[in-house]
């Protein structure tokens, strides 16, 4: 087993600062990282050891002088153009920080989408620990043909169709067995309602909630 945990410490970009101490099966981890995702992999490789009955983490993660106004600046900029081409206007997220602990919520359409955003947060400087309360919509052949219709529907108007150029799908559609939310920033409250419009006017949807809110 101390052989294979060695491992940890011979990766000197990542691990350099990690201990461990290693006794009757159980691997207690300390030291400090430059990002939360080594802390996390360095978890899984020891879990991974031959012999490891439990894992004590105690590794620290290095926060920089950032403040978490800016963490979630950093954050949301990131997010807002993740998975472009592979659904982005389907994905609504959220983030919120306190003291580097990182809380991702929202609704994404898979869990592709999931993972790569928890990927995005877990791989950002300053980021000290994640909380994952994404949720992921269940798989649905109905509601991915009401997600391609709505979005025809919504970005096809024409007073809607500047906003379809923008990589980071300023109107964002979120599909739930039928149930449509909308979300995202628009220009005006005349935009908000023609996005309103168009959602209903989709063969198959039950009903639409309205969350878009009108830039300042």
């Amino acid at each position: 087993m101390h052989a294979r945990l060695a491992c940890i410490r011979a990766d000197q970009d990542r691990f350099r600062g990690i201990n461990l101490q290693a006794e009757d099966g159980i691997v207690i981890l300390s030291g400090t990282v430059d990002l939360y995702m080594d802390k996390v992999d360095a978890e899984k490789m020891a879990r991974k050891t031959a012999g490891v009955g439990g894992i004590g983490n105690h590794i620290m993660v290095k926060t920089g002088n950032a403040s978490d106004a800016e963490l979630l600046e950093t954050l949301a900029n990131k997010l807002r153009y993740d998975r472009v081409g592979y659904g982005i206007m389907f994905n609504n997220l959220t983030v919120a920080a306190k003291a580097g602990e990182v809380t991702v919520g929202g609704n994404v359409r898979d869990y592709a989408d999931r993972n790569s955003a928890l990927a995005i947060v877990e791989t950002t400087p300053g980021v000290r620990g994640v909380v994952d309360e994404i949720d992921v919509a269940s798989l649905s052949s109905a509601d991915d043909h009401l997600r391609i219709s709505l979005a025809r529907s919504i970005y096809g108007h024409s007073s809607l169709q500047k906003y379809a150029t923008d990589p980071q799908a300023p109107i964002r559609i979120v599909v739930e067995n039928g149930h449509v939310t909308l979300n995202g920033v628009v220009l005006n409250e005349t935009d908000r309602e023609i996005a309103f419009v168009q959602a209903n006017a989709v063969s198959g949807v039950f009903k639409v909630d309205n969350q878009i809110v009108v830039a300042r």
